[in-house]
C-alpha cells in the first residue's frame, strides 16, 4: 500500500517511516509532484491536519494522511500553540522559534509544557482522527543535534534528556507523533 504524507519535511517522513510496517510505502509531497506549501489557516491543528489531507486527496487522489503539531507552553497560556512552526514569523525557522519562546520563558518558574500531534486519514472516502500527546518542560537552553523542530529544549516527563538527546527509537515511543501515529498503524493493520 502506498500512502502520502502530506510534507515536505524529510525529518517526519524519516520518522513515520521507521514506525509504518513495511508493507506500507510512505511517499512526501514532493514525491508525488506537489511542490507548493499547503496554506494552514485553520485556528486547530485539527483543523489544519484535514485541510492538508483533503487538498492531497483532491488534487491528487492518493489516500493520505497530514498531521500538525503544537508546542502548548503552560505560562504561555497555550502559546505558541497553532502557531508553533511559524512562531518568529512565517519563515518558519526552527532555531528563530526557539530563540523566541527560551526569550519569552527567561523568568517565568513554570516551564511545563505539552506537544500534541493531530493526524488526519484519509482512506477510502473516509476520514479518521487521531491525537497523540507528550508532556514535558522547555529546558533553558539548547540540548542535543538529533530531531528537529523545538526538541533541543523540550525534555519529556520521566526524563532527563531532551528529544534531541534520546536515541530515535525511545522518541518516537513516547513523542506526541508517535502516539499519534501508533493509533494510525493500528487503524491500518486491524
Amino acid at each position: 500500500m502506498e500512502l502520502v504524507f502530506a510534507t515536505h519535511n524529510q525529518n517526519k517522513v524519516k520518522e513515520v517511516q521507521l514506525l509504518i510496517p513495511a508493507n506500507i510505502k510512505i511517499l512526501s509531497l514532493t514525491d508525488i509532484g506537489c511542490h507548493e506549501e499547503i496554506p494552514e489557516t485553520a485556528t486547530t491543528l485539527e483543523g489544519n491536519a484535514k485541510i492538508k489531507a483533503d487538498f492531497v486527496t483532491k488534487n491528487y487522489g492518493y489516500n493520505c494522511f497530514a498531521d500538525d503539531t503544537g508546542l502548548l507552553v503552560d505560562s504561555l497560556n497555550g502559546a505558541p500553540g497553532v502557531f508553533s512552526a511559524r512562531y518568529a514569523g512565517e519563515q518558519k525557522n526552527s532555531n528563530d522559534n526557539i530563540d523566541k519562546l527560551l526569550k519569552e520563558l527567561e523568568n517565568k518558574k513554570n516551564r511545563n509544557a505539552a506537544f500534541t500531534t493531530c493526524i488526519a486519514l484519509n482512506i477510502n472516502s473516509n476520514q479518521i482522527i487521531f491525537n497523540g500527546t507528550a508532556t514535558g518542560e522547555i529546558t533553558k537552553d539548547r540540548q542535543g543535534i538529533e530531531g528537529f523542530g523545538y526538541d533541543p529544549i523540550f525534555k519529556p516527563t520521566g526524563y532527563s534528556k531532551t528529544f534531541a538527546e534520546l536515541p530515535i527509537e525511545v522518541k518516537n515511543k513516547i513523542s506526541h507523533r508517535g502516539k499519534a501515529i501508533q493509533q494510525l498503524i493500528s487503524y491500518l493493520t486491524k
